[in-house]
């Protein structure tokens, strides 16, 4: 819809600047190595795409020094002609300076790039005679020479076709790692022009790393994720690399390859060898079955194989525990599981005599409160733990230290309803074990054929909910729930409940059910594991009680640009549980002053909506943490939530899942136009009548300019159009129409227009016309509601 010209020069203002910006945000693909330990300087590479101008590094948690030192990029076709044109005029002043003309004629070699270059229509003779007139009397200079070998270099080792263009470009990064940075997981973003990009996880450790040589080339255009013919080999031919114990090992898996790496062990040494490769990467979008498949084997000083695991449980990521037999040299390796391989398969490998916890139980425990718990492992101290638990509902990781190590982090658990210890015999209906809802039990499937029944009393008419939290916390039990009356009538069941919030989560094999009860009496629950699979390890949390209504909340992306313009959308997911479809209130916590939010309300019943973040013109750039929660009125009182920040990442060319990380970043970069931004004038929400139409004005800076922008409803809901834009005293008035035939009353939830001018670009640079307009600039979100009228 055309805007008037009284409104659009302040739409214009932004859109000649964001001219600049057509490109696609900065993306990254992969950091090598992932990690470094306290104290030491490093350079690595990072990986990705549009990273023209890169200009910052933002590591989270603080002790992360990052300068970008180089960028490596393919060499497009205009840059490769004008290499050519160089070389030829370079021989030819070589030539001309040292008499050899015949040399001279080697310059018609380059004579079609240069008429490319120039336009110059002449033949190649009389280009000849006009470069000994040019370089008459010159002389061959070290510089010269130096120049002439380095186009050359360039020319032969860059890369036109990059393999995998989400990582064809490289930013040479110097880390340097404060002796004092708290170790831990971290997250990794580049700056640009354009925006900042997607986090990627970024370790620091208190062992001593090793890594493999770090590569500045892109790789040419080949199949190089696909299964290989190429025979498994070592890097490069290279010996194995020896270690000192314990240590990390940082490395990259190309097509076929096979890395090996060697150490002394003693006897009796219990070594933990844990590589992370998924947990570095989660998804591949362009590969089977999505993630790095490692696979890690042990061997003796004769080739022997020890141990060998391709994951650990149901997590993709192996681990190794293996008690060395005799003194002498030992290697491991490590391959994908099928022989594929890229730069993007970084991986790092942790081994020594290091403490590893494989399971715990109970799986959690009550909120402000302290639970002892068992562990099941290697190189752990001895006896029971005592784990000290938050305030809040929700899983929190936890850790011990033994051996002056800290083991690997495990979820645990944190709920306020009471809790049980399940009380064996009760294997069937004659010897369940009786409990009084609302209870969470805690439980083992202690063999293959267990099954743990649980009876309870329930009045007609009320509602049960059974929950198994098992597979989320590290358990690898596969769940299968059924209900039952006392005559053995089955009145629900079932084995596997996605959930939304498990984002890592590829098999979700927690069971969850709700009903209704029929009638008064006494009621069965039985839980077994669908696999018929069980023992020490096989722990569950289950769940027994009315429906709690309840939600998560999760925010994508978690980095947010806001370039040029002030106003960005967001996407926000409701994550409902227990039946609850009740209206949720965004809100910032501890926001920068000026910043706003717009439309933040996931109406009653939606699980999506689309709202505006604003934030005030900032002077210089800069980089800030945000936060945000959900409100809601449950069952009478209010509630809060943390908004979790999420990545919304693709597997295997198909499936979608929202990967949560540790911050919301968002970047303010470039300046804004001075005085106030777009602003909605009319109240909202606004109320839209079915098969009819409601005004909103708009208001932004005014003057007299003669441009195109055009007004576009963003994710319009079903139903409501856009009908008109026009003038008015105040500003502009837009006017949106429902169908009657496809929205009801009701019906809630954001309307967000985007502003754009056509016909930007020309010549060469022209977009087609179907998309010949700048990037949308965002207005804030306007909420509405369907209405039967409006009085």
């Amino acid at each position: 819809m055309r805007v008037p010209t009284s409104f659009a020069f302040g739409l214009m203002c932004l859109l000649a600047v964001a001219v600049q910006a057509q490109q696609s945000m900065v993306h990254i693909g992969y950091v090598y190595p992932a990690g470094a330990q306290q104290g030491t300087e490093f350079e690595a590479v990072v990986a990705g795409q549009f990273l023209t101008g890169v200009e910052g590094v933002y590591v989270s948690g603080g002790g992360v020094e990052a300068v970008i030192t180089e960028l490596v990029q393919p060499i497009s076709g205009r840059e490769l002609n004008q290499f050519r044109v160089e070389i030829g005029e370079l021989m030819a002043k070589r030539a001309v300076a040292r008499n050899d003309f015949k040399a001279l004629e080697q310059f018609k070699s380059f004579k079609n790039a240069k008429s490319l270059e120039s336009g110059n229509k002449d033949d190649g003779d009389s280009e000849i005679e006009a470069l000994k007139n040019k370089y008459a009397g010159a002389t061959w200079t070290r510089e010269d020479e130096r120049r002439l070998m380095e186009i050359r270099k360039k020319m032969t080792t860059a890369v036109r076709r990059p393999a995998n263009p989400a990582i064809s470009e490289l930013a040479v990064v110097r880390f340097r790692v404060a002796s004092d940075a708290e170790p831990g997981r971290r997250e990794l973003r580049i700056a640009s022009p354009l925006g900042l990009s997607n986090p990627l996880t970024f370790c620091v450790g208190r062992l001593p790393e090793v890594s493999e040589a770090v590569s500045k080339e892109i790789t040419q255009q080949k199949s190089a994720i696909a299964k290989t013919s190429i025979a498994p080999k070592n890097r490069k031919g290279e010996p194995e690399m020896t270690l000192s114990l314990p240590a990390v090992i940082n490395g990259q898996i190309m097509p076929g390859e096979v890395d090996r790496y060697r150490f002394a062990a003693s006897k009796g040494q219990r070594l933990v060898i844990a590589a992370a490769a998924r947990q570095l990467i989660p998804y591949l979008p362009d590969g089977v079955p999505g993630w790095f498949q490692a696979t890690l084997a042990l061997y003796d000083a004769r080739g022997k194989e020890l141990a060998y695991d391709d994951d650990f449980r149901f997590n993709p990521d192996p681990v190794l525990a293996y008690r060395i037999p005799a003194d002498g040299e030992y290697s491991i390796e490590i391959k994908d599981a099928i022989y594929r391989g890229r730069e993007d398969f970084v991986y790092r490998i942790t081994l020594g005599e290091l403490p590893l916890i494989t399971s715990v139980f109970p799986l959690g425990g009550p909120a402000a409160a302290q639970t002892t718990v068992s562990l099941i492992g290697w190189n752990l101290p001895a006896g029971r733990t005592t784990i000290r638990t938050g305030t809040s509902p929700g899983i929190q990781d936890v850790a011990v230290a033994s051996h002056d190590s800290t083991s690997n982090l495990v979820p645990f658990a944190v709920d306020t309803l009471p809790e049980s210890l399940e009380q064996e015999p009760n294997d069937g209906q004659s010897s369940a074990e009786k409990i009084t809802p609302p209870v969470i039990v805690n439980g083992r499937i202690d063999s293959p054929e267990d099954v743990d029944v649980f009876c309870f009393e329930a009045r007609a008419g009320s509602e049960i909910v059974a929950e198994v939290n098992a597979r989320r916390l590290n358990s690898p039990v596969d769940s299968l729930l059924k209900l039952t009356d006392a005559s053995g009538n089955a009145l629900a069941a079932n084995d596997d409940h996605e959930d939304q919030g498990a984002g890592l989560t590829t098999h979700h094999a927690d069971s969850y059910l709700h009903a209704t009860i029929p009638a008064d009496g006494i009621y069965y629950l039985r839980l077994s594991d669908a696999q018929h699979k069980g023992g020490p390890e096989y722990g569950y949390r289950l769940r027994i009680s009315p429906p709690r209504p309840d939600f998560e909340l999760r925010i994508v992306p978690s980095s947010i640009s806001i370039r040029f313009a002030r106003t960005v959308p967001i996407t926000a997911y409701a994550l409902r549980k227990d039946g609850f479809s009740g209206d949720i209130r965004l809100t910032l916590k501890d926001a920068p002053e000026g910043c706003t939010l717009s439309g933040g309300r996931i109406p009653c019943g939606e699980d999506r909506v689309q709202f505006t973040l604003t934030v005030p013109s900032h002077a210089d750039k800069e980089v800030f943490n945000l936060s945000l929660e959900g409100h809601a009125i449950v069952e009478g009182r209010e509630i809060s939530r943390p908004a979790v920040p999420t990545e919304d990442m693709m597997q295997a060319f198909e499936y979608r899942h929202l990967v949560p990380v540790r911050q919301l970043v968002v970047a303010a970069l470039g300046r804004a136009p001075s005085g106030p931004g777009a602003r909605i004038l009319s109240d909202t929400p606004v109320k839209i009548p079915v098969g009819g139409t409601a005004t909103v004005r708009l208001l932004a800076p005014a003057t007299r300019y003669r441009g195109k922008v055009k007004l576009e409803l963003n994710e319009p809901p079903q139903g409501i159009v856009l009908q008109d834009v026009s003038a008015s005293a105040a500003g502009t008035e837009v006017v949106f129409r429902s169908d009657a035939t496809s929205v009801k009353p009701g019906m809630k939830g954001n309307l967000i227009l985007t502003a754009s001018l056509a016909g930007a670009g020309s010549g060469k640079t022209r977009a087609p016309a179907s998309r010949g307009r700048t990037p949308a600039l965002t207005l804030p979100a306007i909420e509405f509601d369907v209405v039967d009228s409006v009085k």
